[in-house]
């Protein structure tokens, strides 16, 4: 007999500000957000070998600048040290302001805003526009991103 298929639970969370946490969140969603959330800490201090850190090696990655579709995780390796001068350059943001967590048992997807621009852009336009959705699996016990698509709306 095949299992019934269960619907992960949603829980959302507004703000890496907000200290209060949802009292329905499993400890699964916790593990993912945090890793989420040290993936982000260690985009900002770039730290490179941190960004990669807690992704499979078979990650499949959907970028906004070329190329756009990065395999493996070499390749989304290589991608890290262009966009961290640009974020030096810039005096870059990188700031998750929503965060939505959905665990199963073995497979968990996130989705996320973010502020990610320069000083000078957020000061005309601070509204998070980065979306971000995260898929990941949980390999020996432990959740790693497997997927990424990071995605801006486009100016119409």
């Amino acid at each position: 007999m095949v299992a019934p298929c269960r619907r992960p639970r949603m829980t959302a969370y507004y703000s890496q500000q907000e200290e209060s946490m949802d009292m329905n969140m499993t400890q699964d969603e916790a593990a993912i957000r945090r890793l989420i959330e040290d993936w982000a800490s260690a985009v900002r201090a770039q730290k490179v070998d941190k960004i990669v850190d807690r992704h499979a090696n078979d990650i499949v990655m959907f970028d906004v600048p070329p190329p756009v579709e990065v395999r493996g995780i070499a390749a989304y390796r290589e991608t890290w040290p262009p966009f961290l001068e640009w974020l030096r350059e810039g005096d870059g943001t990188f700031e998750i302001m929503k965060l939505e967590v959905a665990a199963g048992d073995r497979v968990a997807y996130a989705t996320a805003l973010l502020r990610c621009a320069s000083k000078a852009a957020l000061a005309k336009d601070n509204t998070p526009r980065l979306r971000l959705t995260v898929g990941l699996r949980k390999i020996d016990g432990a959740w790693n991103i497997a997927h990424e698509h990071h995605s801006f709306p486009a100016d119409v």
